[in-house]
């Protein structure tokens, strides 16, 4: 078989992986249901705080924008350099997320934790805090399904593969099609 056919054999085979997962319609009630508690938040008035690692903190950089500015509901990605470093020293990097928590939201907020293997000890214990003290969480996770932020989250939306890449990448759509699913349409003018 030549390289071309090889290629194309791979990506047949990637691609149904997306398809498997995300056309099954199982994120279709998790879907609805963080978006009913995203509007409960908004109503009392409280903002969307988003927390992850790596790839994770960017898209909640992307999360944080596109609620805020698309679907008009106050968002923050806590992903500041300076603010992770400065936490990071004085309260070690594992406690980082719990002491902002601590500092910056409210009982009225609700946090969101994005991670591929759900089991970030810095994630982990901020979502500890946060169950401590009332504050609502959802959490955006993959490999395992009893990954510990999954397990111990409000809400949970899962993703069956242990592939970071795909997991990144459905996360990223979840996100979106959760800002379309506010606003309502797919397609609409972005200013």
């Amino acid at each position: 078989m030549d390289m071309q056919n090889k290629e194309k054999l791979f990506l047949d085979s990637y691609w149904n992986i997306y398809k498997k997962i995300l056309f099954g319609g199982y994120f279709d009630s998790d879907l609805i249901n963080i978006k009913n508690q995203i509007l409960q938040t908004n109503k009392l008035g409280g903002k969307l705080y988003f927390y992850g690692n790596g790839a994770s903190a960017s898209l909640s950089s992307h999360a944080a924008t596109d609620f805020s500015k698309q679907a008009k509901i106050q968002a923050l990605a806590m992903n500041d350099h300076n603010l992770i470093t400065a936490f990071s020293n004085d309260y070690g990097y594992s406690k980082w997320v719990e002491k902002s928590i601590e500092i910056y939201v409210n009982k009225d907020d609700l946090i969101f934790f994005i991670s591929v293997s759900g089991e970030s000890e810095n994630l982990k214990n901020g979502l500890i805090y946060a169950k401590n003290n009332g504050i609502k969480t959802i959490s955006f996770t993959g490999c395992k399904p009893e990954n510990f932020l999954k397990s111990n989250s409000d809400l949970n939306l899962w993703v069956d593969s242990n592939s970071y890449n795909i997991v990144e990448s459905i996360h990223t759509i979840c996100v979106t099609a959760l800002i379309d699913l506010i606003i309502g349409k797919s397609s609409y003018k972005v200013n």
